[in-house]
């Protein structure tokens, strides 16, 4: 007998599945929705960008929920998700994903919203980008995991130069304020997260 597929069915088929095959499934779901939502932005005359990080302005605060699911055009969007899905991959497999994202979320938008320059607004994942960078790069100090250290440096080699990206930049439409905060975040949620850890393994059990 054979029964229709329900939610719960297929939400519970996903985690049955291997954690490496469960973390491509869901980053790929995550990188299309993004597609989605750009191909809708095109389509509407890019109406959708004005719901971005508005500066300084309480009607921008809602920006901070959205920008990241934002972007100014098609290039932008594919740079962003050609290391957004190795990054946020790796970050699956942490089993970490939901706390650090929000964590760095919050604290890039909240960055660009108090920093930004005013009369602009800013779209774009690349500051979740960063905070998960930062975030697998420095977890292994605060966890003090010698595999997770040796990890980080594997990263700084291959994406270190990424990193440029946190300082103020003269001119242009790159929110650096976006990344530094969002690279921020990262460190916080690191940090966060192995000191909730260290506790927790401390604490005796009767």
């Amino acid at each position: 007998m054979t029964y229709p597929s329900t939610p719960s069915n297929t939400a519970n088929g996903l985690r049955d599945k291997p954690l490496w095959l469960r973390s491509g499934i869901v980053m790929a779901i995550i990188v299309a929705g993004l597609f989605v939502i750009e191909a809708i932005d095109v389509a509407t005359s890019e109406r959708l960008e004005s719901n971005g990080i508005v500066p300084r302005q309480i009607g921008g605060l809602d920006g901070i929920v959205w920008a990241p699911l934002l972007h100014d055009d098609w290039s932008h969007l594919i740079a962003n998700a050609t290391i957004g899905v190795v990054l946020g991959y790796m970050l699956l497999l942490t089993r970490r994903f939901l706390v650090v994202t929000a964590i760095v979320w919050v604290v890039s938008g909240l960055g660009v919203w108090l920093f930004s320059p005013p009369y602009t607004v800013t779209v774009g994942a690349s500051g979740v980008i960063f905070g998960w960078l930062t975030f697998l790069l420095v977890r292994g100090i605060f966890n003090r995991e010698i595999w997770q250290c040796l990890l980080g440096v594997v990263l700084l080699v291959i994406y270190g130069s990424v990193l440029w990206g946190v300082l103020p930049t003269v001119g242009g439409a790159v929110s650096w304020q976006g990344h530094l905060f969002g690279a921020i975040g990262g460190v916080l949620a690191a940090w966060w997260l192995g000191s909730r850890d260290r506790k927790s393994a401390a604490t005796p059990t009767y």
